[in-house]
């Protein structure tokens, strides 16, 4: 089926992203898997070529163009090449960090950090998890503390992505600790450097080498009264205000990584032989790649509505958890099944599918697991029916 989302802006777009990508991307790639770490250049190259930035008004450097469709041909061209881990941390320097600032940051904190992120000299970070809390964002213990004009940030934050790399973060706090997390939590700007800001350790995980994630504490943080982002007290709902974005940022990269796997997949099992055929002429290969193809196809129906919806302002927190939870689960299966048909080579690293492995089971858990997801989602089914 024709797949109509796209114009050619779009398409303009991702000839841009797959060139940058394989000009300084793809070759350095085994080497920042190794290093648990991208080079910081990147960032600034990925700027100065317009990858990065996009969507931040023209005012701040930006290209000032709010499209989600842009985030998703970045993925796609990602996905095709397998360099994920090395890109990851644009979601959310680039997806998730300038929504905030845009929608709640002052004159100043726009003209400081905005153009910070645009020009690439910056990279932001967002700390809402911490050791105890995972997905509960009620749960947190992280306390900002009013002294004279200042506030006195305690705690600390773990799977912080950009954690190393990052200029600055955006740090969940409670700021009153007599009402609920709902309503006595806000948002801090903290820059780095900051004294009793500290990176922890570049964390060790299953997979995602090359992404920049570690442990941030906060002892005795003392940041101005101007460091608040939006209101006192309301960072809760900040937050679940930007949530859609950021669950459909996961959506669309778990749809852009199936079809990758898939197309991986089909060109090798049509080009390696066995039993006197290629692997692809066995019916149960075709009734594998068959099924996989068309519940690939049914998410792309189903993110696409909800990439549209998100331009329009419509995107429920229901739907772009739904997109989160379905493309995600259905990206572990994909990759899972779609290695069984690489037989032995599909275990090793050079082959993407062996990386796809590894890398993908994260996105079930992060973002909100899915568990978390399938809460919201039926919350939502017994409002609407449970009897009133």
């Amino acid at each position: 089926m024709k797949r109509n989302l796209y114009n050619e802006d779009h398409e303009a777009f991702r000839g841009s992203v797959g060139a940058f990508l394989d000009r300084e991307v793809v070759p350095h790639f085994e080497q920042w898997e190794d290093d648990h770490l991208v080079d910081r250049e990147m960032w600034r190259k990925a700027a100065q070529s317009g990858i990065i930035g996009l969507a931040i008004p023209e005012e701040f450097g930006g290209g000032g163009v709010s499209d989600f469709r842009f985030e998703m041909v970045r993925s796609e061209e990602i996905a095709r090449r397998g360099v994920g881990a090395a890109t990851s941390g644009w979601g959310v320097s680039d997806g998730i960090v300038p929504g905030y600032l845009m929608e709640l940051g002052t004159q100043a904190q726009k003209e400081k950090y905005l153009t910070g992120l645009t020009s690439g000299d910056m990279i932001g970070a967002i700390a809402m998890t911490e050791p105890d809390a995972g997905s509960d964002l009620q749960g947190i213990t992280t306390k900002a503390v009013r002294d004279g004009d200042d506030w006195v940030i305690n705690g600390a934050k773990t799977f912080i992505t950009n954690g190393i790399h990052c200029d600055f973060v955006i740090v969940v706090a409670r700021t009153n600790a007599e009402a609920k997390p709902s309503q006595g939590t806000s948002l801090f700007i903290v820059d780095a450097g900051t004294p009793g800001f500290e990176k922890g350790r570049k964390l060790k995980k299953l997979g995602m080498d090359a992404q920049d994630t570690a442990e941030l504490s906060f002892t005795d943080v003392r940041v101005p009264a101007d460091a608040l982002l939006g209101e006192l007290d309301q960072g809760f709902i900040h937050l679940m205000v930007n949530l859609p974005t950021e669950r459909l940022l996961i959506g669309s990269g778990t749809l852009a990584a199936s079809r990758a796997a898939l197309e991986w997949t089909a060109q090798y099992v049509f080009e390696r032989p066995a039993f006197g055929q290629t692997i692809g002429d066995f019916q149960n290969t075709r009734f594998e790649l068959a099924e996989l193809e068309t519940r690939v196809d049914a998410l792309e129906a189903f993110v696409d509505r909800c990439a549209l919806a998100l331009n329009a302002g419509e995107l429920s927190a229901v739907d772009a958890a739904k997109a989160k939870y379905l493309g995600s689960d259905l990206e572990i299966e994909v990759v899972n099944r779609c290695l069984q048909l690489f037989g032995g080579y599909g275990y090793m690293l050079e082959f993407p599918i062996a990386r796809a492995f590894k890398d993908n089971r994260i996105q079930a858990i992060f973002g909100g697991a899915n568990e978390v997801m399938k809460e919201l989602i039926g919350r939502d089914i017994a409002k609407r029916h449970r009897k009133k």
